[in-house]
């Protein structure tokens, strides 16, 4: 039987357990996947030791993408932009990383507007860290016109230019209003609006009404940003959906299957979610 797990500290709270096991139920696969606490002094060691242990693979969760990149035997070309692995796979005897958040925020996109181009348009994030770096790098892949960053650290903000090159472009804050006139895409990647979080504050009476406003946080399900984008009649992209994307690559690394995000398995993570939040 082929096992996989998900490590990081706290691990909790993660819902990957409850993504890959409906799959291997729904592909009648004899495997299973599970949630491994691993402290971050003890994060080389379980890498270093994945090829002659029980497990086939992992995904990586705070804190430990940064740890693991440097961990692994090889990384690919995405992990490598990113400085980041959140999926391990063994591949000829070799611990090897990658990065599946940017595909799975694409994936997600596509499956929920179909119709949205990103050819040409300006994008908007908020955030500067892991998280937008990855929807950055995804977004340029795919043909994204320019990308704009508001941040609080400039410095960040440069550090991504000069990774990026001259289609990313630095928004203050005092400016953000005029800039979101003409953008198409909105993304909220930072942690405001999660479960005991502050919203995030970004004032959007501006913004261009057929822009798409997403937010990565997925629990809560629909964050204060999120209700705004849609009480002024912006489409909305919530955050569960690029989580269900992102997992879809290490699934098929370790079971050999492409699995499907089906509305079922959304509503499945949905629930579960919603229960958690219950006194």
């Amino acid at each position: 039987m082929k096992k996989a797990c998900v490590i990081g500290w706290p691990i909790e709270h993660s819902r990957s357990p409850l993504i890959h096991n409906y799959w291997l139920r729904k592909y009648n696969i004899d495997g299973s996947y599970e949630k491994t606490p691993v402290e971050p002094q003890s994060i080389e060691t379980f890498i270093r030791t994945l090829a002659a242990s029980e497990f086939i693979g992992c995904n990586v969760t705070i804190p430990h993408k940064e740890a693991v990149f440097n961990a692994v035997d090889i990384v690919d070309e995405i992990a490598g932009r990113l400085g980041a692995v959140n999926t391990v796979f063994l591949k000829n005897n070799k611990v090897c990383g990658t990065n599946t958040d940017g595909e799975g925020f694409i994936a997600s996109l596509h499956q929920a507007y179909p119709a949205f181009g990103l050819g040409n348009k300006t994008a908007i994030i908020v955030g500067a860290g892991g998280a937008a770096k990855a929807i950055i790098g995804a977004l340029l892949d795919e043909g994204m016109g320019k990308v704009g960053i508001i941040n609080r650290t400039r410095e960040r903000i440069h550090s991504l230019q000069r990774q990026f090159g001259s289609r990313v472009f630095k928004i203050d804050m005092a400016a953000a209003s005029n800039e979101l006139k003409t953008c198409g895409l909105l993304v909220n990647a930072t942690s405001q609006g999660m479960e005991g979080q502050l919203p995030l504050k970004l004032d959007i009476q501006n913004l261009n009404p057929n822009a798409l406003v997403a937010d990565l946080v997925y629990a809560p399900l629909e964050t204060v940003f999120m209700e705004r984008a849609k009480n002024q009649g912006n489409p909305t992209l919530g955050g569960l959906g690029m989580l269900l994307h992102q997992a879809v690559r290490g699934f098929e690394l370790w079971f050999g299957v492409k699995p499907e995000v089906t509305a079922e398995l959304h509503a499945l993570v949905a629930a579960d979610i919603q229960k958690a939040r219950k006194p």
